[in-house]
């Protein structure tokens, strides 16, 4: 008599355990318009083959695309099939509303939150946080946590420092904050430097943070695309790197190439290496994740 096979787990920790092999995941943004999500969609198809084990929706700053979140992690859990993973700020909400954003979410069959602080919304150059809601995304974590102990909650972590914390002790001191608030997953920032990732996870290691850490893998796609993406996140681009690029800077096949052959090399060292999984940040684009995971 044949035994029955257990469903796969909805969530991403329990995933990350059972998994042989290191996970690959894809993040995605709401698009602005029905054109842009027929787009996405399409992304979305050609992706798939590749076998996901989650994909990621983020949350516009300061929640302008709450609701579009919500239903774009909702659709792709439950119609596409792919594990979903919706981001929450902490930006312009109460404790209340994100209490209703969770409900929303669960409703939904979504079972992952990555949690942040999230950016100011446009105009605003400061975080500042929103009468009875939260300061810190660890505070978010725990409230989560508290609510719904169902939910995995996941949390980013920066291996070149957050942009508003340059000092790296006490940025790992945030990320353990996160860890013992209730996060079991850290996926983080992208990065060009191998270096500065393996240099990261050890200082993690060391003081105590055991979750699993996810790579962020960002293909260079466009060279005013990459600086500006930079700019935001405090990320550098190795000088040999962005030399290459500057010197095809105006012919985007040329671009596109360079940045998947050296998201290719990163992505084989960091297997190399013992990984726990990679998270590309696909800009709502397949080409190059399709090329790089092919080649994997």
């Amino acid at each position: 008599m044949a035994t029955a096979t257990a469903p796969p787990p909805l969530r991403v920790d329990e995933l990350i355990a059972q998994s042989p092999t290191p996970t690959r995941s894809f993040e995605f943004f709401p698009p602005k318009d029905d054109a842009g999500f027929a787009a996405l969609y399409r992304t979305i198809d050609r992706l798939r083959p590749l076998a996901p084990g989650y994909v990621s929706v983020t949350y516009g700053a300061g929640g302008s695309t709450r609701q579009k979140t919500v239903d774009l992690a909702g659709r792709i859990q439950n119609e596409i099939g792919i594990r979903s993973v919706a981001h929450l700020t902490c930006v312009g909400h109460t404790k209340d509303e994100i209490g209703a954003i969770l409900d929303g979410l669960w409703d939904a069959g979504v079972r992952n939150v990555l949690a942040l602080r999230g950016d100011p919304p446009k105009g605003q150059s400061d975080f500042v946080p929103t009468d009875g809601g939260f300061a810190y995304a660890s505070e978010l974590i725990a409230f989560i946590a508290e609510r719904n102990s169902g939910f995995c909650i996941l949390a980013s972590g920066y291996p070149e420092g957050h942009i508003h914390c340059l000092n790296r002790v006490r940025d790992l001191e945030h990320l353990k904050a996160k860890q013992d608030a209730g996060a079991s997953v850290i996926v983080t920032q992208f990065f060009f430097d191998n270096a500065e990732f393996y240099a990261f996870r050890g200082a993690a290691r060391k003081i105590g943070i055991t979750a699993p850490i996810v790579a962020g893998i960002m293909p260079v796609v466009s060279v005013a695309g990459v600086k500006r993406m930079v700019a935001l996140s405090g990320a550098r681009i190795p000088n040999p790197l962005l030399v290459a690029l500057e010197n095809v800077e105006n012919d985007n096949d040329a671009v596109g190439k360079i940045g998947i052959a050296h998201a290719l090399e990163q992505c084989q060292d960091l297997l190399a290496q013992g990984v726990d999984g990679i998270h590309f940040y696909t800009l709502n684009r397949s080409r190059a994740t399709v090329e790089i995971c092919s080649a994997l």
